[in-house]
């Protein structure tokens, strides 16, 4: 049952409408969309609370901006927490809380359908079947992970799916971190044992695996063994060594996660320790931004977000504070999981220790995280003072152009807020009525293009790559659309050494002098970094489509694949180096082809 509630009728007549039954509402704003759904098992009481009463500073600007809300009625609590979680997915309000997807962190693969699998760093979790290990907190956390397995485990390093039979070992196999399936006769059933070992060694069960080890080793000493036995002691040995590296929190074994909360009104820090066998081996912080819902109701929506879509799931997690949900989610794990989760909010011993330390991490991510937002805004106010514009550039997008000879010629648009990238901002264009060589033809259609949509908002500062001319083009522009004084406007040329410049030069409407920084180069740096960004942009999308135009020019003259053809194998295999490392029974048995155009395909990239 859905029931709509205007905010211009009385408050008592809103109230009374609405039902004690357990549910969702959904608050909307001006222009009818939603900014925050939540659940209650009283929905007349939930909401009263907004209303009736002192107000916290969080909910306080939230009743501010409700013009109407709506309630939907379920049967059972359980219904109402699925059916806000689902209107969170498909709404995306401005409030609530929203963990961001975990593909710019990456993750370890581990293709155990693969009979001699190997590990690769990924971005992106599927669900292919494969072992996932992660995410990890950075780049050279995962690198030095995998470099410590090709030592100690020496699983194969060739990234095709099923490698050919080679003549030599490869160097890797040499330098001994590679056991050489491709051209040794490695039994099946060993390698399998040793990707189990992996699995264990990054699901952070080391101790177990020690132990294992360790009983091998004294079996095959008994038989006399010992070239055997003293691998298996060096591997034991490098185990070991990062044990010593991890610290140990419990006298117990269990694998547990420990989170905590630590923030204020207008951003908060979620951190989580990862234990596994009493030893933390992890840390993650995650942090949301303008959410209205109390400490209690972030940890808990962040549980079902987080834990929806994590690799491993641990037997307990250990939580700040009490939640009024926990036996439902318990309940949800069991489902997901297949096997009991406690959700424990700890009074006494060594869980309280651990909780403890899981907030000391958050207040210290949080504190730093202030800092570093508060000398961004201070470079931001020293920005627009130095530039004399009107508006605080908390939102400044810069343009930039690429191509060789007019050849695929496009634009990128990059998004800078609160004096950092927002890539899910970024824009790019294909040139589509400039058919000569012309950087001055490409901005304005760019531009007219980006500005033309109203729908869109407007910067406080719009910079774009090029000296004077591009300048003057973004002025025209901006007249044209009736936008020119809305918001301010410079370009970015780079510095002309053989007339002795020493800087990057920036210009600006109705000034004939560039803009002098003096002994705040920080800003110019900072705007630098700006224009470098747009120029990566757009020359990493430029490759992309001269690469595409390439490929589908080296098809066109293969008998037997049009243009459907030519779009299967691009889509599927993505470039010709793995096109051509394909074997015919790959290609042949995509849809469409067969073993004569797979033959053809194959002829012709030799």
């Amino acid at each position: 049952v859905r029931v709509r509630v205007d905010m211009a009728h009385s408050l008592s007549e809103k109230l009374n409408k609405v039902p004690t039954d357990p549910g969702v509402y959904l608050m909307k704003g001006e222009k009818g969309d939603v900014i925050y759904v939540g659940k209650a098992r009283n929905l007349k009481k939930r909401l009263s609370s907004y209303f009736i009463g002192k107000l916290n500073i969080k909910t306080s600007v939230l009743v501010k901006k409700i013009v109407r809300f709506e309630t939907i009625i379920t049967a059972t609590e359980n219904e109402a927490l699925i059916l806000e979680s689902n209107l969170i997915k498909k709404h995306r309000p401005r409030y609530n809380v929203i963990l961001k997807d975990d593909k710019r962190y990456p993750s370890l693969r581990l293709d155990v359908q693969n009979p001699y699998p190997f590990l690769s760093v990924v971005r992106k979790i599927k669900n292919d079947g494969a072992a996932y290990f992660g995410p990890f907190s950075s780049s050279s956390a995962v690198k030095s992970t995998v470099k410590l397995i090709n030592r100690t485990f020496k699983l194969r390093k060739c990234k095709l799916k099923s490698f050919q039979k080679r003549s030599r070992p490869c160097l890797n196999h040499q330098m001994d971190i590679c056991l050489g399936p491709c051209c040794n006769n490695i039994d099946k059933e060993a390698y399998k044992d040793i990707v189990k070992e992996v699995g264990m060694f990054l699901n952070g069960k080391a101790p177990d695996l020690i132990r294992k080890i360790k009983n091998q080793m004294v079996q095959v000493s008994e038989i006399q063994e010992f070239e055997t036995a003293a691998q298996l002691r060096d591997k034991m040995f490098a185990i070991e060594k990062i044990i010593e590296k991890q610290v140990a929190v419990t006298r117990d074994l269990l694998d547990r996660d420990v989170i905590a909360i630590s923030g204020s009104h207008e951003n908060s820090v979620i951190t989580v320790l990862f234990v596994r066998g009493g030893f933390l081996v992890g840390t993650r912080h995650f942090t949301f931004f303008e959410t209205i819902s109390t400490e209690a109701e972030v940890v808990e929506t962040f549980i079902r977000q987080h834990y929806e879509k994590a690799n491993v799931i641990p037997q307990e997690i250990l939580v700040p504070m009490a939640l009024e949900n926990s036996s439902i989610l318990e309940e949800w794990f069991k489902t997901l999981k297949k096997s009991n989760v406690s959700i424990l909010w700890p009074q006494r011993g060594e869980k309280v220790r651990l909780v403890k330390m899981a907030w000391q991490n958050a207040q210290n991510e949080f504190e730093t995280r202030m800092s570093i937002r508060k000398e961004k805004r201070e470079l931001l106010e020293r920005l627009q003072k130095r530039l004399k514009i009107e508006k605080f550039p908390d939102h400044i997008e810069c343009f930039d152009n690429s191509s060789i000879s007019g050849t695929e010629p496009v634009a990128g648009m990059v998004v800078y807020k609160s004096g950092s990238s927002h890539k899910a901002s970024y824009r790019k264009y294909r040139i589509k009525t400039v058919k000569t060589q012309d950087d001055y033809g490409y901005m304005f259609e760019v531009l007219k293009r980006r500005f033309s949509k109203k729908e869109h908002k407007l910067p406080d500062l719009l910079m774009v790559d090029g000296g004077r001319g591009q300048l003057n083009i973004a002025v025209s522009v901006l007249k044209e659309l009736n936008l020119f004084g809305n918001f301010d406007i410079i370009s970015i040329a780079k510095k002309d050494e053989k007339r002795g410049e020493s800087d990057d030069k920036i210009y600006k409407p109705g000034r004939v002098n560039t803009i002098n920084f003096g002994k705040q180069g920080d800003l110019l740096l900072f705007l630098q970094k700006i224009r470098d960004e747009a120029h990566r942009f757009a020359i990493s999308f430029h490759r992309k489509r001269r690469s595409k135009a390439s490929l589908k020019s080296v098809f066109d003259e293969i008998p037997g694949i049009g243009k459907k053809r030519k779009e299967l194998l691009l889509k599927h295999f993505k470039s010709i180096k793995k096109i051509r490392a394909a074997t015919l029974q790959e290609l042949s048995r995509l849809p469409g082809m067969n073993k004569n155009t797979a033959r053809a395909v194959k002829e012709h990239l030799k």
